[in-house]
């Protein structure tokens, strides 16, 4: 594997062979991830989540007073991108512009909070948004993979 020394040396050709299935698995679980937010924004789903944004327009609100304005052109493309952008991402079609897009949105969120929760996962602080925008940096950088729609559309990774 590029020589990258291996514990178990014998095991080398299933780590290559079972490699792009691996990241095939995790681009899938990455872009069904953001899913489930942009139905909570959406259409309701999901109330008792911990969130305090259930809704476009609470997510709108909450971006304008954080300081994004217009906050319901940031809260309609931040639920775009999870109703739409995740299943594509997750498909790997347009991978690494929507890594992108998402990962970039993640680290903002990531900062958000920061600045108003600190930072471990059960207090809705950075530690979640931290840790999947570093699975969508890993797309951004990599690409969908041989098994992504890119690839087998366009014959290589977009």
């Amino acid at each position: 594997m590029n020589g990258t020394p291996l514990i178990l040396p014998q095991f080398g050709a299933l780590y290559h062979a079972l490699a792009p299935l691996a990241e095939t698995l995790i681009r899938i679980v990455v872009g069904l991830a953001l899913v489930p937010h942009g139905l909570r924004f959406c259409f309701g789903m999901f109330p008792n989540s911990g969130s305090r944004a259930l809704t476009l327009g609470a997510l709108t609100a909450m971006l304008n007073s954080h300081g994004y304005r217009p906050g319901r052109f940031w809260a309609l493309a931040i639920a775009t991108l999870e109703l739409a952008g995740g299943p594509l991402l997750a498909l790997g079609l347009f991978t690494r512009p929507l890594a992108l897009a998402s990962f970039i949105f993640l680290v903002m969120g990531a900062i958000e909070h920061w600045r108003f929760d600190g930072y471990f996962w059960n207090k809705l602080g950075l530690e979640y948004p931290m840790v999947w925008a570093a699975g969508t940096l890993f797309f951004v950088i990599h690409g969908g993979g041989p098994y992504s729609l890119d690839s087998w559309l366009i014959g290589h990774e977009f």
